[in-house]
């Protein structure tokens, strides 16, 4: 039977709609431009995962407490405010297929907000003294900001090893879960020992999540984004990498040839998704990915068992299986 998020929020659910009112009530500002374009944020919001990370990691350490609360709004501030900042560099007018903040109110409002944003999330902790839930999450924001310059510089060469891209995609991605993670057990009351366990289960979920977003640009499933966008894009994806690793010099030199020059054209795109599919790049990434998610599950399985942890199971479950 699939898994959906409504089951697996099932032991958080009063929590989540808590959580939905209290973050609100942070986004609120006096000033009505801002006001405005907070109201557009809180509306356009996504499945949520990152708060449910914090929530169940919570319940699976200790109690949920008002800190936890805190904490998923800090993570949902600081990370919004990334977000926003990034549509600006990518010159990006959709996210989650509504129109960006810069796409409706230009860069300069776009930047200011996302500054706001990373003032509330600072504000928030300070007031409250989460100085232990405030060094978790700047980490992330510092990792997640080198792990997009270091595949800025690598993407020029595309001469991405298999060991840059998994640091890559650690800062990147899984930095961010590894944080609700260890901001859930921190606000818990957990020891340094179920912290520093939690942020370890949250960077395997976020590597496997990662290589899930990989496959989908290779139409391994049958829906998820449009095929190729990666390529288009010159991102050096896992898929690729293995491919290119065990190809001939001919073929390494004529594939990266096509992504360098003729990554806008469809017919030469296509080339490349059916290169990766013959060279075995897809059945390499899909057992990478279903490793990573078993080592999450080994290191849950040293907590008590729990309605949190067998959603928290569920959702890593979840991560690999979904369609998009």
């Amino acid at each position: 039977m699939a898994l959906n998020l409504k089951d697996i929020q099932a032991p958080i659910a009063f929590e989540m709609k808590e959580f939905e009112k209290k973050f609100r009530e942070s986004m609120k500002s006096n000033v009505l431009l801002l006001d405005k374009i907070m109201t557009y944020i809180v509306k356009r919001k996504g499945k949520q995962m990152r708060p449910m990370f914090v929530f169940l990691s919570a319940g699976v350490t200790g109690n949920i407490s008002e800190a936890t609360y805190r904490g998923a709004s800090l993570i949902e501030l600081l990370h919004t405010a990334t977000l926003v900042h990034d549509d600006v560099v990518d010159d990006a007018s959709y996210r989650r297929g509504f129109f960006s903040i810069n796409a409706l109110w230009k860069n300069k409002i776009a930047v200011l907000v996302g500054d706001y944003l990373l003032s509330k999330g600072l504000l928030l902790s300070v007031h409250n003294k989460d100085f232990n839930l405030l060094s978790i999450v700047s980490d992330a924001v510092r990792e997640m900001s080198e792990g997009e310059l270091l595949q800025i510089e690598k993407a020029k060469k595309l001469d991405i090893t298999e060991d840059i891209y998994f640091e890559i995609i650690r800062q990147k991605t899984a930095s961010l879960i590894a944080s609700c993670c260890k901001v859930g057990a921190s606000s818990a009351g957990a020891d340094d020992e179920g912290i520093q366990k939690m942020g370890q289960f949250g960077e395997k979920v976020g590597i496997a999540f990662q290589i899930k977003d990989d496959l989908f640009d290779y139409g391994a499933d049958e829906i998820g984004k449009p095929l190729g966008i990666d390529i288009k894009e010159k991102k050096m994806t896992l898929p690729l990498i293995y491919a290119l690793k065990n190809s001939s010099w001919i073929d390494k030199k004529r594939i990266i040839r096509i992504i360098k020059k003729d990554n806008h054209k469809p017919k030469k795109v296509q080339e490349v998704i059916e290169f990766v599919k013959d060279s075995g790049g897809i059945e390499y990434a899909t057992t990478m990915m279903e490793e990573y998610h078993a080592d999450a599950i080994s290191i849950l399985k040293q907590f008590k068992e729990s309605p949190f942890r067998t959603s928290l199971e569920d959702m890593v479950r979840f991560t690999v299986d979904r369609s998009k």
